[in-house]
């Protein structure tokens, strides 16, 4: 494996000024990019506050000052682009710009006023209904572990234990199954009824709540139930392009933390989830002049040349692989 590669073929491919502005840049959410991809017409929000986490681990893997500057301008960005705001009505896409800003933050970077936007507006989310917890969007009556996940993740960094710990203990009495241990979608407000669909995102940023607060015993129970019903061969499942290109990179993420502060036998299962995942999403990678092109899926070699409708054209597939490789690079020896 070799992420640098990873990392060299998704910004050669994706990162782009906006709109020709200098000192900007964005990832284009396809390629190669239509003209309101060209223009970050339809930009992802979420899937960039994805992209620069992954520069971060980047850069925490191998610290460069272009690559800092490069950090630094793309947050920038995000703010150039979604109009001089740092929010939007999406409570988990703030949550997944907050846990990239923080680590930006840790890196010298002041973002202090885009936190504490996003810290605002997550801690508003909160309501009685359904027993606790955040909503999905601003105006929905949907809350689901998408949401809360990140969310519990975020307040646990910036030290709100006590609203951490209350959506962790949401989650797990509204969204886990007893029965696997696997966590479901989420829950509609005015009827009571239970999504009970099961994303290997969900997983991954509940593991992520509860290693945060400590919740040993949970945490371990989540790995187990990933390992057993979401991962056959030892491989995470995929979930396809569009937004489930990032879903199993997300639980990868996750699972690499739970494999670094876990005590136990789950400590060597999240680790070999990782690493067999990573060897998998290396060895099915599509060899390309302009650097490897990862599969949608994982345990299948990605197709080449690629179809016009291809999920592998996807911004969010190819990060979600280059994320992986990340997560697996904390687990080897240096």
């Amino acid at each position: 494996m070799d992420v640098s590669a990873a990392e060299r073929a998704v910004t050669a491919r994706h990162l782009r000024r906006v709109w020709a502005l200098p000192g900007t840049v964005l990832g284009r959410s396809r390629w190669p990019a239509a003209l309101d991809q060209r223009v970050h017409w339809h930009w992802n929000y979420w899937w960039q506050a994805h992209l620069l986490d992954t520069l971060v681990d980047a850069q925490l893997r191998a610290p460069s000052p272009a690559r800092l500057a490069l950090i630094r301008a793309f947050v920038r960005s995000v703010r150039l682009r979604n109009f001089g705001r740092w929010t939007n009505d999406y409570y988990d896409d703030i949550a997944w710009l907050g846990l990239a800003l923080q680590r930006v933050a840790a890196l010298g970077i002041d973002v202090g006023p885009a936190l504490a936007a996003i810290d605002a507006q997550l801690l508003s989310g909160w309501t009685a209904a359904t027993g606790g917890g955040i909503w999905w969007r601003r105006g929905d009556d949907f809350k689901n572990a998408p949401a809360n996940g990140p969310a519990a993740i975020f307040h646990a960094r910036s030290g709100n234990l006590a609203r951490a710990r209350a959506m962790t203990s949401w989650l797990t009495s509204t969204l886990v199954d007893p029965g696997s241990g696997l966590v479901w979608d989420g829950i509609r407000a005015d009827t009571g009824e239970l999504v009970k669909h099961i994303f290997t995102y969900c997983q991954g940023v509940y593991l992520g709540a509860c290693l945060e607060v400590s919740l040993v015993d949970d945490a371990a129970r989540t790995v187990r139930a990933v390992a057993e019903h979401l991962a056959p061969g030892g491989v995470i499942r995929g979930q396809g392009g569009g937004d489930g290109g990032l879903f199993a990179a997300i639980l990868a993420r996750y699972l690499a933390l739970a494999a670094r502060s876990l005590p136990g036998p789950e400590a060597s299962v999240a680790r070999s989830l990782v690493l067999t995942s990573a060897e998998a999403c290396w060895s099915g990678a599509a060899d390309t002049p302009e650097g490897p092109v990862f599969s949608a899926h994982w345990d299948r070699p990605a197709p080449w040349p690629l179809p016009e409708d291809a999920p592998e054209r996807d911004l969010s597939v190819q990060v979600g692989g280059w994320m992986l490789l990340e997560a697996a690079a904390t687990l080897k020896p240096a």
